[in-house]
C-alpha cells in the first residue's frame, strides 16, 4: 500500500468518524440522547442526530472543496481535506462533534491571484448552501409549542414561557442554561417567519437541529473570514489591499478581538477583593503582552498597546458597568497569534484584480459580518 493510499484512507476514516461524532452531538444536543448516559440509546436515536451533523458536515464539506477545486484549477498541489473529530466526553457539556475541516497545500502559490482565489472559493462556496439550509429550516419550523416535547414543565406558562422560565430561581437545580447567540443572517431570517411564536428562542436552539448545525456552520465561516493572517479572510484581505494595508487592517482587528474579550473580564473587575484583582491583574497583563507579541511590534510599542487597552477597558467598564466581552476570544486570539500569525506572508508576483474578483472579495467580507455572532454561545 503506497502513501497517496494510506492517505486517502486516512481522510475517509477521519470523515467517518466526525460524521459518527456529530451525529452523536447531534442527539445529545436536540434530544438529551446521549451514547453514554441513555441506556436505550438506539438506532433511532443516532439516525435524530444527523438532522444535525448533515447540514454542518455538507457545509463544512463543501467550504473545504471550495478550496480544493481551485486549488487545482491554479494548478497549486492541495491535500484532499482532513476532518477534525470531537468525540463526546462523559461529564462535560456535549460538544460540536468537531473542529472543522482543512486541506493541506502541498505546494506554495506564488500568485497573489492564486492564493486570492483559493482563499475567496471556500467560503463562498460553504455559503450559499448554508443559505439553502438557512431557507428550508426557516420556513418548516414546528408549531410553538414543539419546545412542550423536551420541556413540558413549560407547558404550565403556555405561550408566555419565556418570561418564566430561564428565571434563575427557576432554573435552579434544573442544569446548565446554554444560550446560542445569533447572527445577523439569523436574526434577517427571523423577519420573514409569519408567526413569530415560532422562532425558535435563544436558548433552545438546539431543539431546533437543522438550524443549530447551520448556525455553527456560519461561526465556523465567519472565524475562517477574520481578516488576520493566512486565515480565508486574511487571504482576502491581502488580495483586495496589498501587504502592507493587510498588516495595518490585520493588527488593527487583532487588537479589537482582545480588547472586546477582555471588556468585563471575571477574572479582573472591580467586584472582586483588591488582593485578588492584583493577583489576577498581573496574570492578565502577562497574557495580554504574551498574545500581542504575536504582531511583532517592539517591546516598548506591545507593552503600550497592553495598557491602551486596560485602559480603554476599565474607562468603557467605569462608564458603563453592565458592558461585557466575550472572554473565550481571548483564547482565539492566542491561537490565531501563535498558530496562525497575524501577518501575510507577501506572494511571489503581485497583480492587481479584476472587477469580477474585487466584488466577490468584497461580498466576502460582507458574509463575515452576516454569520459573525459577538457571543456566539453562552453556558449560566
Amino acid at each position: 500500500m503506497n502513501k497517496e493510499t494510506r492517505t486517502i484512507i486516512l481522510q475517509v476514516g477521519l470523515f467517518l468518524i466526525t460524521f459518527i461524532t456529530t451525529t452523536f452531538a447531534g442527539a445529545e444536543w436536540a434530544f438529551g440522547r446521549s451514547v453514554f448516559y441513555s441506556s436505550d440509546y438506539n438506532w433511532n436515536d443516532f439516525v435524530s442526530g444527523m438532522s444535525f451533523s448533515v447540514p454542518l458536515l455538507l457545509i463544512l464539506t463543501v467550504h473545504e472543496f471550495g478550496h480544493y477545486f481551485t486549488a487545482l484549477y491554479h494548478r497549486v498541489k492541495a491535500s484532499l481535506p482532513y476532518y477534525i473529530p470531537v468525540p463526546p466526553i462523559p461529564g462535560f457539556l456535549p460538544s460540536l462533534g468537531t473542529f472543522g475541516a482543512v486541506i493541506r497545500m502541498r505546494s506554495r502559490p506564488y500568485k497573489n491571484l492564486q492564493v486570492f482565489d483559493i482563499g475567496l472559493a471556500g467560503p463562498l462556496a460553504g455559503f450559499v448552501i448554508a443559505i439553502i439550509f438557512l431557507i428550508y429550516g426557516f420556513s418548516t419550523l414546528p408549531p410553538a409549542d414543539h419546545i412542550f416535547v423536551f420541556h413540558p414543565e413549560y407547558r404550565q406558562f403556555g405561550a408566555d414561557y419565556a418570561r418564566h422560565v430561564y428565571d434563575p430561581e427557576f432554573r435552579e437545580g434544573k442544569g446548565l442554561d446554554v444560550i446560542i447567540g445569533k447572527n445577523l443572517l439569523f436574526l434577517i431570517a427571523e423577519k420573514f417567519v409569519d408567526d413569530p411564536a415560532r422562532i425558535p428562542n435563544p436558548h433552545e436552539l438546539m431543539h431546533y437541529p437543522l438550524l443549530f448545525g447551520v448556525y455553527f456552520a456560519l461561526f465556523f465561516t465567519s472565524l475562517n473570514l477574520f481578516p488576520i493572517g493566512q486565515l480565508d479572510g486574511g487571504h482576502v484581505t491581502y488580495g483586495l489591499f496589498g501587504y502592507k494595508a493587510h498588516r495595518v487592517i490585520a493588527s488593527v482587528a487583532f487588537v479589537v478581538l482582545v480588547f472586546y474579550a477582555g471588556l468585563n473580564n471575571p477574572w479582573v473587575n472591580f467586584t472582586i477583593p483588591p488582593r485578588e484583582l492584583v493577583f489576577n491583574g498581573v496574570l492578565y497583563i502577562a497574557f495580554l503582552y504574551v498574545t500581542l507579541m504575536s504582531l511583532r511590534f517592539s517591546r516598548k510599542i506591545t507593552a503600550l498597546v497592553v495598557l491602551l487597552i486596560i485602559a480603554g477597558q476599565f474607562g468603557l467598564m467605569f462608564l458603563d458597568p453592565d458592558i461585557r466581552g466575550y472572554p473565550a476570544w481571548m483564547i482565539l486570539a492566542f491561537l490565531l497569534g501563535k498558530l496562525v500569525g497575524v501577518s501575510h506572508p507577501p506572494s511571489d508576483i503581485e497583480a492587481p484584480l479584476n472587477p469580477a474578483r474585487i466584488i466577490l472579495g468584497w461580498l466576502s467580507l460582507i458574509v463575515f459580518i452576516l454569520c459573525f455572532s459577538p457571543i456566539p454561545i453562552e453556558v449560566k
